[in-house]
């Protein structure tokens, strides 16, 4: 007599470990690979199916799922063509150390290496911008496969992990336990490294702690505020990762990252103590790589990351600490603060730096980025969650923007075009109850603005701002530094985007005059679906600092 079995389909099998290891949320684009799973999905009532537009959102919103609860978001996307366009969300999901697993579709076993219909060797394909890639050719295996999946995507430094399903595998049967759910492993600190921490600190004159990087949550950022008021210790944040302490603290004194304050870049190399706590220090923070000497920087330098392979990997560390952010400061709280620093002055001039570095200037034309800032910033809640993709125009948000604390940031360090958008619905589907809000330049929403139809299908009923100025106005900045006059491939010819959005379902509205903003968005809340607002930019409103002629006339000067 034989006991009961657990027999079921490799589909089956993968998507009970899904919910075992807590995902409760799948963005897909549908694909005949895969067929069994999407059946396997149809009963699976803890899991919501998110149905996209494009592989390439699918896997944004995926990315931004990762950043926001710190677990693998997923995404699924069939063989070939599906493969290749969730890429871009892929190489995100890498540069910005985000926990994602993508699992595309395959082709039978029985017609690899036939150069069969759509057929990619994942492995070689996605070698360089996955942490972890593999085929499961045995539905045996696929607890195996799904538990080491979910370990790695939040082991050391984050990232992606994929994961090839040929599509008979999925039919097979087996009969396999389950895994156990998979558990984050957490890195410390040991105690030398703590007290050595403690007496660089102690030693210090002007120190400075830059934040960043991923594995960070609300706790985290806290136990840092805490410790920075407790030491009233001056803190930057690094690219597009502001939302690691709460910009309005008063130790906060701006970000490292593009377009950085001047004066904030020059006490980064006037700083005697640099604490660098999660993040990699990559070219945007460093400023191309100038404002520390390499490999020995001037400034004593405690690196903190989770990934021992990245300490010394650039900037050889006065102190070399493998931890996590979280890890690292739970363990502060034991520190006694630092009596009477003598750097209260340097922090206190460092504020002041900030806060005259977020007034904004006029810009040419009837649209005043400034003063629409100004506005939202007295508007919008703390925890509201802002995103954007890469443009001139996310200057705007980043410079002039006061993030609230952790998971109010959805930006790629990558610097991907068409991010926002898909992160913007994201956000909204894992907190509905939150103010989402979206900025798009022109050139950045058209590369996802496809997903609408997914913002109005699932109800996100975010805000999207799209700052319309006819232009890849970053590209066409360059240009006109180095080849003045000569514009070529720049130009946009742009859809009424107003009308777009309403034509599929979501409210649209044009705006061209400061003045008019406020009202559009106060419609655009109460509009009770999506909701875009098209800003229409002079042209010559480039950027912050310099109009479109200005930067043109600079270059002309210079011969």
């Amino acid at each position: 007599m034989t006991g009961p079995t657990n027999l079921r389909s490799g589909a089956q099998i993968l998507v009970d470990a899904l919910v075992l290891h807590g995902a409760d949320m799948v963005f897909c684009v549908p694909g005949e690979s895969y067929l069994a799973v999407l059946d396997a999905l149809h009963d699976a009532t803890k899991i919501r199916v998110v149905t996209c537009r494009q592989e390439g959102g699918a896997a944004m919103m995926a990315d931004a799922y990762g950043k926001l609860q710190g677990k693998p978001g997923i995404c699924m996307v069939t063989r070939g063509p599906g493969a290749t366009n969730a890429s871009a969300g892929l190489h995100v999901a890498m540069q910005d150390a985000t926990p994602m697993i993508l699992f595309v579709g395959q082709v039978a076993r029985d017609t690899v290496e036939r150069e069969a219909f759509q057929e990619i060797d994942y492995r070689r394909m996605f070698g360089q911008v996955a942490k972890w890639v593999a085929q499961i050719d045995d539905a045996a295996r696929v607890p195996e496969f799904l538990a080491r999946a979910f370990t790695v995507a939040t082991s050391g430094r984050l990232g992606p992990v994929v994961l090839a399903l040929p599509e008979d595998m999925l039919t097979d049967k087996a009969d396999v336990p389950d895994a156990r759910p998979y558990r984050p492993v957490e890195s410390f600190p040991g105690p030398s490294q703590i007290a050595e921490f403690r007496e660089l600190l102690a030693a210090a004159k002007r120190p400075l702690l830059v934040l960043g990087g991923a594995g960070w949550n609300e706790e985290a950022v806290k136990g840092i505020e805490a410790f920075a008021a407790a030491n009233h210790l001056p803190t930057a944040c690094s690219f597009r990762r502001q939302d690691r302490f709460d910009n309005r603290h008063h130790c906060y004194v701006g970000d490292v990252g593009l377009g950085i304050n001047p004066k904030l870049a020059q006490r980064l190399r006037d700083a005697d103590l640099l604490i660098a706590l999660g993040a990699r220090l990559g070219e945007n923070p460093s400023s191309g790589y100038t404002l520390l000497d390499i490999p020995t920087p001037k400034q004593r330098l405690v690196h903190i990351h989770p990934d021992p392979g990245e300490l010394g990997k650039v900037y050889q560390p006065t102190l070399a600490i493998p931890s996590t952010p979280r890890g690292f400061i739970s363990l502060l709280s034991s520190l006694a603060p630092i009596a009477h620093p003598p750097w209260l002055d340097w922090m206190e001039q460092a504020r002041r730096d900030y806060a005259a570095w977020r007034k904004p200037p006029r810009s040419p034309g009837a649209v005043q980025m400034g003063e629409i800032m100004e506005w939202l910033e007295t508007t919008l809640p703390r925890d509201a969650i802002l995103c954007n993709g890469a443009g001139n125009y996310a200057v705007w948000l980043h410079r002039f923007h006061q993030y609230g604390g952790f998971g109010t940031q959805l930006a790629p360090t990558s610097g991907s075009m068409g991010y926002g958008f898909p992160a913007a619905i994201s956000g909204k589907l894992q907190y509905p109850q939150r103010e989402v809000v979206c900025f798009a330049g022109d050139g950045c929403f058209q590369m996802t603005g496809q997903e609408l139809g997914t913002a109005v299908q699932e109800g996100a009923n975010l805000i999207v701002i799209v700052v319309n100025n006819g232009m890849y106005g970053t590209i066409r900045m360059h240009q006109e530094r180095h080849y003045p006059g000569r514009v070529v491939a720049t130009e946009l010819k742009n859809p009424d985007f107003a009308a777009l959005a309403r034509a599929y379902g979501a409210s649209g509205e044009i705006v061209e005059r400061t003045e008019d903003f406020a009202a559009a968005f106060e419609r655009a809340r109460k509009a009770g679906k999506p909701a875009l607002i098209e800003l229409r930019l002079d042209p010559e409103a480039l950027t912050v600092s310099q109009s479109l002629s200005e930067i043109r006339s600079a270059a002309l000067a210079k011969g």
